[in-house]
């Protein structure tokens, strides 16, 4: 958890929209156009009415169904299970492609991506070339067999064919499952065990600060380890004259499977609630969640955040950092694409050849909405001033962050400094379970640092205490939940119902416990303090504490292990491990380092822990579960509350003198 940002350090004011401004935003017109005087009033209607604002939406949005729906939901089981725009047919891959690219669409020759290689090479792919390569992409997974409900993986690096991949997927009818490519052969293992994956794109590597960075060995890797059969490999050639390991039979080159494809395919029409992706994250017990987005959730959630949030103009150049393996990348993708916006996408490290990489790139692209982690900005404030101030940014119109809670320095810095003072902060929060935001301000709102302004449009939002109460106007810190469903919310877990449950809707009666701490301040500013549960958020990045212990306890030297998160000024959240070696192994530096490492590889290095400590015991329940609560009270020096479950309280000492 990143540090905790205080009201005291927030309250004030530091950013209210120019006069005129607000009657000029997207969310405004919406606004007037159903009888509302104030983007307020907008918010709290959508909230107390959401049939009504996701009835509204896709007519105002543009949106296209090849059928239209019977009505907007049906609830008839609960929030739980809510089933959206039931009768109707939609595909993604129609409404963010297929219709700019027709003959006599005046978008067929507009930019859809821009793409920047580390190495400073630059491309742009239009809407017909970007039709034409994911229609190949589709009669590719056709002639390999894959039909509508099958599962394919991007293991990829941010090139433009991921966009084209993750099209040809949805044109298909079949389910793409982004893996982010940093991580290491377990976890991405993990990714293709669990959903079955039947084929895999990935590549022969990417650049990274000047160095090449394989991926077809961890894909090779994580392949044999997994209990499943991925029947195809396609790899795209990122190296010049590249010599990856191909496997007979079933891994083919992209320039074979895909470039010799016709480029005419015909888009599969999916229903509303037809799977269309699986995005994986890290729950708490270990296992990754597989979190089902539908055609009709994803399409609406992230257009209507792009168009309003994001107040979608024409001429944007839209810059979120992102890995086509979290969230945001499918996210930025398909809401602009659904405008026939122009997104950018960069390849490699943010500091490579020099710290001012984003800023030289914003400056030379004259890029308008640039988004970020707080981490980043963190990490590229430490650089320097002289950096940003030796760049035009004059064209950014608005700023976005995401991903962990802000510092009030860091977000100053970034709102002075990279926004030159004008640009306000679209600082959002909500996740991959919901493919979108349950708190982001629009732009026409005043700002306080570090604020997430208000629940979304069409996000029945509220802040209870631990019985469930509602304490929102009470100013008090508690739990963040919604009280009503939203059309890109996750309808279950692949892996079924009971998890899904559990996860999301245990703690209170029907209503989605997001695991957030949340608070709203006198003048009506929302806030976030960090996760109420122990998931590890690093960087932005999610991992369960057990996937890092059971990396460790893989290791031949590991009896048992158990990971906590700590707060970290760069990352938000450090990864810190303790160890209990097996009978036969000695502590030492040495094996310090080589348990580190090992986690780093096996997980990703976001994920190497910042510190390893040997212990001779743990505490633990009478059931033997390790007690994460009680290490990270003792380690960072917290209350330790209420002990009685602690089967052997000794151990405590053990933690306080971990070595």
């Amino acid at each position: 958890m990143a540090p905790d940002t205080t009201l005291e350090e927030t309250d004030r004011v530091v950013y209210e929209p120019p006069e005129g401004y607000v009657e000029e935003t997207n969310a405004y017109e919406f606004a007037q156009e159903h009888g509302y005087d104030s983007l307020d009033d907008l918010i709290a209607a959508s909230a107390d009415d959401v049939e009504w604002f996701w009835d509204a939406l896709p007519e105002h949005l543009g949106v296209e169904w090849y059928e239209a729906y019977d009505e907007v939901r049906d609830d008839s089981d609960g929030p739980q299970f809510t089933e959206w725009y039931p009768g109707g047919s939609i595909n993604v891959a129609h409404n963010t492609v297929d219709r700019w690219a027709e003959l006599d669409a005046p978008e067929r020759n507009r930019v859809a991506i821009t793409w920047e290689g580390e190495d400073g090479e630059v491309r742009e792919t239009t809407y017909h070339e970007l039709a034409r390569q994911s229609n190949q992409v589709a009669n590719c997974l056709r002639e390999r067999g894959i039909e509508k409900g099958d599962t394919v993986g991007l293991y990829m690096p941010m090139v433009p064919e991921v966009a084209s991949i993750m099209y040809g997927i949805f044109m298909a009818g079949a389910i793409a499952v982004p893996i982010f490519s940093g991580f290491g052969v377990d976890a991405t293992a993990t990714r293709l065990e669990d959903p079955e994956v039947d084929l895999l794109f990935t590549a022969d590597g990417f650049y990274r600060r000047g160095s090449e960075v394989g991926l077809k060995d961890p894909a090779d890797e994580a392949i044999e380890e997994a209990d499943t059969d991925v029947g195809s490999v396609v790899v795209y050639r990122r190296f010049e004259d590249s010599d990856p390991a191909m496997t007979d039979g079933r891994d083919e080159f992209w320039s074979d499977a895909v470039g010799r494809q016709d480029d005419e395919f015909e888009t599969v029409e999916t229903d509303a609630s037809d799977e269309c992706m699986l995005l994986y994250s890290s729950g708490t017990t270990g296992k990754p969640k597989g979190i089902v987005h539908t055609h009709a959730g994803a399409q609406m959630q992230a257009a209507k955040e792009i168009y309003f949030g994001f107040d979608h103009q024409d001429s944007d150049r839209f810059f979120w950092v992102s890995d086509i393996g979290w969230m945001m990348g499918p996210w930025t993708l398909i809401g602009n694409h659904t405008f026939a916006g122009n997104i950018f996408m960069y390849e490699g490290a943010p500091d490579h050849p020099d710290p001012d990489r984003f800023w030289e790139m914003i400056d030379r692209h004259d890029l308008t909405v640039f988004g970020i982690s707080p981490t980043a900005i963190r990490a590229l404030r430490k650089k320097g001033d002289e950096w940003v101030e030796d760049h035009d940014l004059s064209s950014l119109r608005l700023l976005g962050s995401t991903g962990e809670p802000w510092d009030p320095e860091s977000w100053l810095w970034f709102h002075e400094h990279v926004g030159g003072g004008e640009c306000p902060i679209i600082n959002i929060s909500g996740g991959t379970e919901i493919f979108g935001c349950f708190l982001m301000p629009l732009p026409g709102q005043s700002l306080k640092p570090c604020t997430l302004g208000s629940p979304g449009l069409g996000m029945d939002i509220d802040i209870v205490n631990a019985k469930g109460e509602s304490i929102r106007d009470s100013h008090e810190r508690g739990y963040l939940v919604a009280r009503d469903s939203c059309p890109s919310m996750t309808k279950s877990l692949w892996s079924g119902d009971e998890r899904y449950l559990e996860e999301y809707w245990s703690r209170f009666d029907d209503m989605w416990d997001h695991g957030d701490w949340a608070q709203e301040d006198e003048d009506g500013f929302w806030f976030l303090h960090g996760r109420a549960d122990d998931a590890l958020n690093v960087a932005g990045r999610k991992v369960g504490p057990a996937e890092v212990e059971g990396a460790l306890i893989d290791h031949d030297a590991v009896n048992a292990a158990a990971a906590i998160g700590v707060p970290d000024d760069t990352t938000g959240t450090a990864v810190v491990t303790f160890v209990q070696l097996e009978s036969g192994y000695e502590e030492s530096d040495g094996l310090r380092e080589e348990l580190r490492d090992h986690v780093g590889e096996e997980l990703g290095k976001p994920f190497r822990p910042r510190e390893l400590l040997f212990v001779d015991d743990f505490p633990m329940t009478q059931s033997g579960k390790i007690v994460r609560r009680v290490i990270q009270a003792t380690h960072v020096g917290e209350d330790l509350g209420d002990l009685s479950s602690i089967e052997n309280p000794g151990a405590i000492e053990e933690i306080e003198d971990a070595r």
